[in-house]
C-alpha cells in the first residue's frame, strides 16, 4: 500500500474500502472481513450509512492491530449543533470500537455546518481525531471554512470520475492543502465508464482493467480513493495499483475523456478565496460604521 500525506502529516492510504449501501449485520461484517483479507487498511463509513457497528465488529472479529488500520466516519446533517456533533463522534468511536478516530468529516455542506466544524475542531484538539475534513462542499465553501477557521480541513470527499474530474476545483485544494478524496470513482455502476475504449485500450497496455487504470491515474493526481465492493477479488483487483505508472500520453487521453461542464467556468474558482475575503472585510468595515 503507497500513501499520501495528509496537510497536518497524518498518512493516509491512498485507497481504501467503503461500506456505502452494505446493511448493517452480516453482510457488512463480512465485506469488512475480506476487505482486511484483501490487504485494505482504510475503511470509510458515516453514521448516516447505519453500519458503524458491523465494520466495528469485523475489526474485533479480524484482530487486526488498531493503529495499522485508518478509520473515517462521517457526522450526519442532524447531529450538526456543536455539542451534538461532539457527542456523536463518542457514539461512533463505541459502535466502531475504538478510542481515537483517524479521520471525521462533515457529511454535506447544510445546515450549521459552522457550529459542526467548530466542534471536529475541539474533537482534534482534544486528541479524538486525528485529522478533520468535509465532505461535498463546493470550492467556495471549502474556501470559507480554510479562511475562517483555526483549523483547515485535511480532507474533501466528493465525487470524481474520468466523466467527471473536478480540475478547476483541483486550483482551490491545492491552495489549501486540502487533500480531494474520490467517492464512486468507479462510476457507481455506470456501465459506460467501465466499458470506455479508451480506458480498455490503456489497461490493455499495462495488463490491467479499466478500474485499474482509473484508480491509479487519481493516484497519480495524488487524490485519495474509496471503492467498494462485496467480490474479494474484486477488492483485490481494486488496490493492485502500484507495479504500474501511466505516462503522459494516457493522462492526456484520460482528461479527454472529461464530460464536466463548467470546465473552466466563467471565473477562475482559484480566485474564490481572495474575492471572499475581500468582501468580507469590506462588510465588516461597513457594519464597523
Amino acid at each position: 500500500m503507497e500513501y499520501i500525506t495528509l496537510n497536518n502529516g497524518i498518512q493516509i492510504p491512498a485507497t481504501g474500502f467503503g461500506v456505502f449501501r452494505i446493511p448493517e449485520g452480516k453482510d457488512c461484517v463480512n465485506a469488512v472481513l475480506d476487505a482486511i483479507e484483501s490487504g485494505h487498511r482504510m475503511f470509510d463509513t458515516a453514521q448516516g450509512y447505519w453500519n458503524e457497528s458491523s465494520v466495528g465488529e469485523a475489526i474485533r472479529i479480524s484482530k487486526i492491530e488498531r493503529q495499522s488500520l485508518f478509520l473515517t466516519t462521517k457526522i450526519w446533517m442532524s447531529r450538526y449543533e456543536e455539542a451534538d456533533a461532539y457527542r456523536s463522534i463518542s457514539e461512533s468511536m463505541e459502535k466502531l470500537q475504538t478510542d481515537y478516530l483517524d479521520l471525521v468529516l462533515l457529511h454535506q455542506p447544510v445546515a450549521d455546518y459552522y457550529s459542526a466544524y467548530r466542534a471536529l475542531e475541539k474533537l482534534y484538539l482534544d486528541g479524538k481525531v486525528r485529522a478533520i475534513g468535509v465532505s461535498n462542499f463546493s470550492p467556495a465553501q471549502l474556501a470559507d471554512l480554510s479562511l475562517f477557521h483555526k483549523i483547515t480541513p485535511a480532507v474533501n470527499q466528493i465525487r470524481l470520475t474520468p466523466f467527471l474530474q473536478e480540475v478547476p476545483a483541483e486550483a482551490v485544494h491545492r491552495k489549501y492543502q486540502v487533500c480531494m478524496e474520490a467517492y464512486a470513482p468507479l462510476g457507481a455502476g455506470d456501465p459506460e465508464l467501465l466499458t470506455n475504449p479508451v480506458l480498455i485500450a490503456i489497461g490493455n497496455k499495462y495488463g490491467k482493467s479499466p478500474a485499474q487504470i482509473i484508480l491509479r491515474w487519481l493516484y497519480q493526481r495524488q487524490i485519495i480513493t474509496i471503492t467498494k465492493s462485496t467480490h474479494i477479488d474484486r477488492m483485490r483487483s481494486n488496490i493492485a495499483l502500484f507495479d504500474f505508472a501511466l505516462d503522459a500520453e494516457d493522462i492526456g487521453q484520460i482528461s479527454a475523456l472529461n464530460r464536466q461542464r463548467d470546465n473552466p467556468p466563467a471565473e477562475n474558482p482559484a480566485d474564490y478565496p481572495e474575492k471572499m475575503k475581500s468582501l468580507m472585510e469590506r462588510e465588516a468595515y461597513r457594519f464597523a460604521k
